[in-house]
């Protein structure tokens, strides 16, 4: 995983993770990185610090005993743990669902409206479309991590 500090064209700084830098570049070529505060998708990379590992023959921060560094911070144990039921509850989640790729919003709308059967789905779609089905009362979320598309797995 790759953290990111990002920013939007409002000035508000947020982190973002992601699976390889071709990820953050295609998540952002189709609208998918927004700011979680204002909702604007003009987002760009934040200058930030790099992360330099420790040599090996330190001593890690003993206030911290197993926590994981990320953005210079260290993630309490209990986070970690949450992230990780978090992460296996999407897996497990996403066993049970169809990949639609890009055509996530055009088979949303058709189950909907009774015109294909219901099932669960995943798949690709800009805010704009998540937007539309919203506004339409269709229910989306977006998935809390980042995946590859089926076809671009090794």
């Amino acid at each position: 995983m790759i953290v990111y500090d990002l920013i939007c064209d409002h000035g508000h700084r947020f982190e973002g993770w992601f699976g390889s830098s071709g990820d953050y570049a295609q998540q952002r070529e189709h609208g998918f990185v927004s700011c979680p505060r204002c909702g604007s998708g003009e987002v760009s990379k934040a200058p930030m610090a790099p992360a330099v590992p420790a040599k090996g023959n330190t001593r890690s921060d003993p206030a911290a005993p197993g926590g994981q560094q990320v953005a210079n911070h260290h993630l309490p144990a209990e986070v970690q743990q949450a992230l990780a039921k978090l992460a296996e509850a999407q897996a497990k989640a996403l066993k049970q669902s169809a990949w639609v790729g890009d055509k996530f919003a055009e088979v949303s709308r058709k189950m909907h409206y009774g015109e294909a059967d219901e099932q669960p789905i995943h798949g690709l779609a800009s805010i704009e479309e998540a937007k539309g089905l919203v506004d339409e009362g269709i229910p989306v979320a977006p998935l809390p991590f980042p995946i590859t598309p089926p076809d671009e797995l090794n």
